[in-house]
């Protein structure tokens, strides 16, 4: 039963992984998320069903437009697949539970950045306070109204954290250190990790982001790296391993 349900979960990753793609390419320009439909890149035409069934399209037109031949990029199809992944891996971790409704919203959300932050240097606003009124409504149901609220306080604290960060990098660098983005993707971190336990992935993000920044800056003369993608990942890697701060002091602890 458990591959069973992992198998869906993983096919429902797949196919919002699709979604997800489209989503973080057109918000962050302002686009509407359903007009135009989806479509090829170069020649406009309208992708059918069987085109939009995640992998296996890509897999049968061998990363081909059916009506142009223009190549399609892999990315597209690693994506879902990684989407999938996540999903079947909140899944086994969490089981059937609101948690895992909890991790899924909030790895949806980081799936999403990772596309927006990195093309568009930007992490829209829109998906921030939907995410986070999912996640507000989500806790709420499985916990109850007192630590909704404690959650919301470690959210504002993590906001502040945050922007004190931003603040101490603007006076030091002489320059904007940090954009508004990742300031309130924090309070949905502290939301659903605590502050302590977004402190730690704000260590993890920059630890995973240096040998990826050296590379990136020594590719291209620009100077201007998202930091929301590292986020990501590190709070991923954190809510997948259900590693927190009382876990860390564990470990360090032990005798």
């Amino acid at each position: 039963m458990e591959i069973y349900y992992a198998t869906l979960f993983f096919i429902f990753g797949t196919i919002l992984g699709s979604f997800y793609n489209v989503v973080g390419y057109r918000l962050p320009r302002g686009e509407s998320i359903a007009f135009p439909p989806s479509h090829c890149t170069k020649c406009g035409h309208r992708l059918t069903t069987l085109e939009l069934i995640p992998i296996l399209s890509f897999l049968l037109q061998k990363g081909k437009c059916k009506n142009c031949g223009d190549k399609i990029s892999w990315f597209y199809t690693i994506f879902e697949f990684l989407t999938g992944l996540m999903f079947m891996l909140s899944y086994l971790v969490f089981g059937l539970s609101i948690d895992t409704l909890i991790a899924i919203t909030f790895i949806s959300m980081l799936l999403i950045i990772i596309i927006s932050d990195y093309q568009t240097m930007i992490i829209p606003d829109e998906l921030l306070i939907f995410t986070g009124i999912l996640l507000i409504i989500e806790i709420l149901i499985k916990s109850g109204l007192n630590v909704m609220l404690h959650s919301l306080l470690n959210a504002i604290i993590m906001f502040v954290i945050m922007f004190a960060i931003k603040k101490i990098g603007d006076f030091l660098f002489k320059k904007e250190s940090m954009g508004g983005g990742d300031i309130k993707l924090m309070f949905i971190y502290g939301l659903v990790l605590g502050w302590p336990t977004s402190c730690i992935s704000i260590c993890l993000a920059a630890f995973i982001g240096l040998p990826v920044s050296l590379i990136l800056l020594k590719k291209n003369n620009s100077h201007e790296i998202p930091f929301g993608p590292f986020l990501a990942v590190a709070a991923i890697i954190l809510v997948l391993t259900k590693t927190d701060i009382n876990v860390l002091i564990d470990l360090l602890t032990i005798k």
